[in-house]
C-alpha cells in the first residue's frame, strides 16, 4: 500500500523517480544482498575482528582536510598478511557497497543480464580487487550498507572493506584506515531547475536542505549553520540513511534541495530531468576504500591493485559509467595522485 500511494503521489515524475523509491525502500527492507551463509569476523581470522595480533601505526598528527588523503601506507603486493591470507583461505572478498547510487553502485532495471547483478564505477572497482587477490573478479560478496553504517559495518568484521564512493577525512581515519584516493569530487548543491537557489550561497537561506546522515555533506551543512555560515537560517534536520533518499525527498517537495557529493548529484540529475546541479563544487573531496585499523597489509594490497588500476582500467570504467554525467574532461576524469605516508 506504502509504494503504490508513493508511485501515484510520483507519477509526474516518472519512471526514473519511481526507480529511486524503488531503490529506496530496497534499501530498508533488505540491508544485506544474497550473502550464501557468509560469517562476520570472529577476531581470530583477520578479517575485521579485534583480536588481530598485527601491527598498526598511528594516524599522523598533521593529519588535516588538505592532506587526509594522503595518509595511507605504501603499497604492497606481498601474499604473507595474515588479513589477505585469511580472505585467500575463506575463498571470497565481502565487500560493502551501495546499491542505490546510479552509475556507481546500482541495480539497472532495463539490464538484459540474467539476475539483478550491480553495477557502477565502485562495483567495477571491487571486483578488480577480487580479481587481484583471489584470482577471480567473481569471488566477491556484496552487502547494501546504508551511509551512516560504512564505519560499523567494517568495525563489525561484517565486510573486509567498504567501496561505496566514501570520502577521506582525518576523522573517519580514528575508526578505519584508507586505501590511497581513488576519486577526486566535492559538495554540491542539487535544486529543481525552476529554483531560485543559485549554489552554495545566501540562496540557502531558510531553505529545507537534505543530506544523508553520517556524510561528510551534513558536516560540513552544521558546521556552517553553527558557525553562522551560509546555512546559519536553513533548515539541515532532514537526513536520510542512504543520500538517494534525498532525491526521493525533493521529488516528494518535502525539501528545497539537496547537498551531496557532486558525482553523486550529476548521476541524480541525469535520472531526473526535472532537477540539476547549482553553482559549483564548494569543497575538495577525495574517495578511497576504508578497511579495518587492523588490515595492514589489506591496506597496502589495495593501494597495489590501485596502483596497476591506475595504468590499466580506471579509466576505462569511467568513460563508461560517469563521462556522460560529468563530461569526458571534467577535473574528475583521471585518478588522483596517489601519495603515502
Amino acid at each position: 500500500m506504502t509504494a503504490r500511494r508513493l508511485r501515484a503521489s510520483l507519477k509526474g515524475w516518472g519512471g526514473v523517480g519511481a526507480m529511486a523509491v524503488a531503490c529506496a525502500l530496497t534499501a530498508v527492507f533488505a540491508l544485506v544482498l544474497p550473502l550464501c551463509g557468509s560469517k562476520s569476523g570472529d577476531g581470530s581470522t583477520g578479517i575485521g575482528g579485534p583480536g588481530v595480533a598485527q601491527g598498526t601505526q598511528a594516524r599522523a598528527s598533521a593529519c588535516t582536510s588538505t592532506n587526509a588523503q594522503d595518509q595511507s601506507l605504501n603499497p604492497s603486493g606481498d601474499e604473507g598478511g595474515r588479513t589477505v591470507a585469511a580472505i585467500k583461505k575463506r575463498g571470497y572478498l565481502s565487500v560493502g557497497v551501495d546499491q542505490n547510487s546510479y552509475r556507481w553502485g546500482y541495480r539497472d532495471p532495463n539490464s538484459t543480464k540474467k539476475g539483478s547483478d550491480l553495477e557502477g564505477f565502485d562495483i567495477d572497482l571491487a571486483h578488480r580487487i577480487a580479481q587481484d587477490i583471489l584470482g577471480s573478479p567473481d569471488k566477491i560478496r556484496f552487502h547494501a550498507i546504508p551511509t551512516n553504517q560504512r564505519i560499523p559495518a567494517i568495525q563489525s568484521g561484517q565486510v573486509d572493506m567498504v567501496v561505496r564512493s566514501m570520502t577521506i577525512t582525518c576523522k573517519r581515519l580514528d575508526d578505519v584506515k584508507f586505501s590511497a584516493p581513488y576519486f577526486l569530487t566535492g559538495q554540491q548543491v542539487l535544486a529543481p531547475k525552476k529554483s531560485d537557489i543559485t549554489g552554495y550561497d545566501k540562496s540557502l537561506s531558510e531553505q529545507r536542505i537534505c543530506s544523508a546522515d553520517g556524510s561528510t555533506a551534513y558536516e560540513k551543512l552544521k558546521a556552517d549553520k553553527d558557525g553562522g555560515g551560509v546555512t546559519a537560517s536553513a533548515d539541515i534536520s532532514t537526513t536520510v540513511p542512504n543520500q538517494l533518499d534525498c532525491l526521493v525527498r525533493l521529488q516528494l517537495g518535502e525539501v528545497d534541495a539537496v547537498v551531496t557529493d557532486g558525482a553523486l548529484a550529476a548521476s541524480q540529475a541525469a535520472q531526473d530531468p526535472t532537477v540539476e546541479l547549482k553553482g559549483n563544487r564548494f569543497t575538495t573531496e577525495y574517495y578511497g576504500v576504508a578497511m579495518n585499523k587492523t588490515a595492514d597489509d589489506l591496506v597496502r594490497r589495495v593501494n597495489q591493485v590501485l596502483v596497476d588500476y591506475r595504468k590499466s582500467g580506471w579509466r576505462a570504467s569511467y568513460d563508461k559509467w560517469l563521462s556522460p554525467t560529468l563530461g569526458a574532461d571534467s577535473e574528475s576524469a583521471h585518478p588522483p595522485t596517489a601519495k603515502y605516508k
